[in-house]
């Protein structure tokens, strides 16, 4: 059996987030044909409890440093900040069959090994930092994410294969000459159906909000919600989700509550007649879609939210304002127009999975 150690930028025991959530569901759907194993950079000090798990303490940053490094080496400072001299020795010291980068910058350590040239490196881009730079970051966000993406496309250059959750990333790398690229339409398993025909006339946003483009979605939604909510009786829309570092609970229109980080994101999402994501920066990961599909929870979203998976799952694109606020109204306004799309939703993701497509799609990628 092949053996293959994962590298990882958080860690898979601890953190939570779209990008770990779909590399755990990776490394799942690995295990059924190879012997897996990662190293994940944490914040805990302490060894893992899991024993397939290697912590390697993510270093502080300094600015100041990291930018010196950065224009010494000639990388971008996102590619500079992860490579780290002990996930350098960590990797030194295994011997598998192959290794797999979640993250395009999470193969710097391994370049700078030995294991350059001899150990058949897979990478996972997970989503495009450039993207996110450039669109997000103002004028400083431009101009570092020319440098980003050289990065991106020299560590995708230097993969074996490469494997990408968007079908447009994947035709960016062919285009940049890069031979072996995957798109990885990965589905997750499905849950519990939610129970929309016993929902009242609540949608639900779901976002960690420190992650730019969801902060972004969630001001856009704020404003468009008066207009959604308007002559429905009891109205509401529960935003859950980190809130970006320093903010604070706000005023927000009347029938919008933000309840920041839920305890209990099942009971939440069960009260809710649809998820609605107004994201306007995409790529990459697009859990909050694949969690809402294998509940059969209706989505109103975005071409950014629904990328290349609304052609999978047949979820009309809403980018326009008025587009988006008429199909948050019909699905508030109309409840067996939600349980029709709950049960298609549903058994579309359901039918995915036990053909057992995703599954295959790792395969395939692992073994080219």
């Amino acid at each position: 059996m092949r053996r293959a150690t994962f590298l990882l930028a958080k860690d898979p025991t601890v953190d939570h987030g779209g990008d770990i959530a779909l590399s755990r569901l990776v490394m799942r759907i690995a295990r059924e044909s190879m012997s897996v194993d990662s190293i994940a950079l944490s914040r805990r000090p302490e060894p893992s409890p899991d024993a397939d798990v290697t912590r390697i303490s993510k270093p502080p940053v300094s600015a100041s440093r990291l930018v010196a490094r950065s224009l010494l080496n000639r990388r971008s400072t996102v590619h500079e900040r992860f490579d780290v001299p002990a996930l350098r020795a960590e990797i030194e010291r295994r011997d598998p069959d192959l290794f797999v980068a979640e993250h395009n910058y999470m193969t710097e350590s391994f370049l700078r090994s030995s294991h350059r040239g001899r150990t058949p490196l897979y990478l996972n881009t997970v989503n495009s930092e450039s993207l996110i730079f450039r669109e997000i970051r103002g004028l400083p966000g431009r101009l570092e994410a020319v440098r980003i993406l050289a990065d991106e496309v020299r560590t995708a250059r230097a993969a074996v294969s490469v494997g990408v959750y968007d079908s447009d990333e994947a035709e960016m790398y062919r285009s940049r000459g890069v031979p072996r690229v995957s798109w990885l339409d990965l589905t997750l398993p499905p849950a519990a159906q939610a129970p929309v025909a016993a929902t009242g006339t609540r949608l639900v946003f779901l976002g960690d909000r420190t992650w730019p483009p969801n902060h972004e979605a969630f001001e856009l939604i704020a404003q468009w919600w008066p207009d959604i909510a308007r002559g429905i009786p009891g109205a509401e829309l529960v935003v859950v989700g980190r809130r970006r570092a320093g903010d604070g609970p706000r005023a927000l229109p009347e029938g919008m509550t933000d309840i920041g980080f839920a305890d209990d994101l099942d009971a939440v999402l069960e009260s809710a007649r649809a998820l609605v994501a107004p994201v306007l920066t995409g790529g990459g990961v697009r859990v909050k879609l694949l969690e809402s599909a294998s509940r059969g929870l209706p989505v109103v979203g975005t071409a950014a939210a629904l990328g290349s998976h609304t052609d999978i799952f047949g979820i009309p694109v809403a980018d326009d304002r008025e587009q988006f606020v008429q199909s948050c109204r019909r699905f508030l306004l109309d409840r067996d127009a939600a349980v029709r799309e709950s049960d298609r939703l549903y058994e579309v993701n359901r039918s995915r999975w036990e053909e057992r497509v995703p599954h295959r799609r790792i395969e395939e990628w692992l073994a080219s």
